[in-house]
């Protein structure tokens, strides 16, 4: 089995979310509230697997407007991923099941690999991204040391398919000292509304 790649961070990838996130916006129209580069890749300097992470915020994921912005994603050629239906609920936080739903997408097999992550606007999971993606931001050294467990995380496992089982841990101690730092600091989100 071909071990999982964790490449430097590139510069290209802020260019290549930016045409992603006008293709998702384009695609969802005023269905997406908000529309964010998530992740690893997001986080200047930090390394990862060569995947865009992208969260779209809708007002739900429920009834109709639930399935027609899962149609007119798949019309725009993402693919649904209907195994990933909830995030993991990290220590400490409240585990009602429906706050960490989601629906994933993924760009389609030959196209620049990505995972389009829709969730529901305020929900703890849709922060969770956010609020780790800008503690990274503000904290190299943490990147850098989160960078390094995932390089030896990637090497060691005998089954690339357990990295993310592995790794939730060490992204929820990234969350709880992200949580401290967000009272600390004053953060209300990229876009500078309290979420």
């Amino acid at each position: 089995m071909a071990g999982l790649l964790i490449v430097e961070h590139r510069a290209a990838w802020a260019g290549e979310f930016e045409a992603l996130c006008q293709r998702l916006q384009a695609a969802l129209g005023p269905l997406a509230l908000r529309v964010d580069p998530i992740g690893s890749t997001a986080v200047p300097g930090l390394c990862a697997k060569d995947v865009l992470d992208v969260q779209v915020a809708v007002a739900t994921l429920d009834g109709e407007a639930g399935a027609l912005l899962s149609r007119r994603l798949q019309t725009a050629g993402f693919v649904h991923h209907t195994t990933a239906t909830a995030d993991h609920v990290p220590p400490g936080a409240k585990a009602d099941p429906a706050a960490w739903r989601k629906l994933l997408f993924k760009n389609p097999p030959g196209q620049r690999r990505a995972h389009i992550h829709v969730r529901v606007l305020g929900a703890p999971n849709q922060r969770y991204a956010l609020l780790c993606r800008d503690f990274l931001r503000a904290h190299p050294a943490t990147a850098q040391a989160y960078g390094e467990l995932k390089r030896r995380l990637a090497a060691a496992l005998a089954n690339v398919d357990d990295y993310p089982e592995v790794k939730d841990p060490a992204v929820d101690l990234v969350y709880l000292a992200a949580e401290a730092w967000a009272t600390r600091s004053g953060w209300a989100g990229a876009d500078g509304q309290a979420l």
